[in-house]
């Protein structure tokens, strides 16, 4: 694996205070630099692949109302009040 080297600006009182907090934890403030990097593209990957499947989720749930795959809200509204009584009944068992 090739290195680069990455410059920026920062104020002299944060690199200061983050190399001091750095040697702390008995790392460099390029060590840790690297570690927040990795962290960083690692969390935008998986939003990443999180959006990608909420899409192709959403996608399905479109294509499948399109298709006239439905459940009429009446039905859904049955199904749902017959599960919340029987959790009450499980609820009033156990008082």
């Amino acid at each position: 694996m090739s290195e680069a080297t990455f410059t920026f600006r920062v104020d002299e009182s944060l690199k200061e205070q983050f190399t001091t907090a750095a040697k702390g934890r008995d790392r460099t403030g390029a060590q840790l630099l690297r570690d927040f990097m990795r962290d960083f593209v690692r969390q935008q990957q998986e939003a990443a692949e999180h959006d990608a499947w909420f899409h192709r989720q959403v996608q399905g749930g479109l294509d499948s109302a399109n298709s006239g795959d439905l459940i009429p809200a009446a039905e859904v509204e049955a199904r749902f009040a017959a599960r919340r009584a029987a959790t009450r009944r499980r609820l009033g068992a156990t008082e």
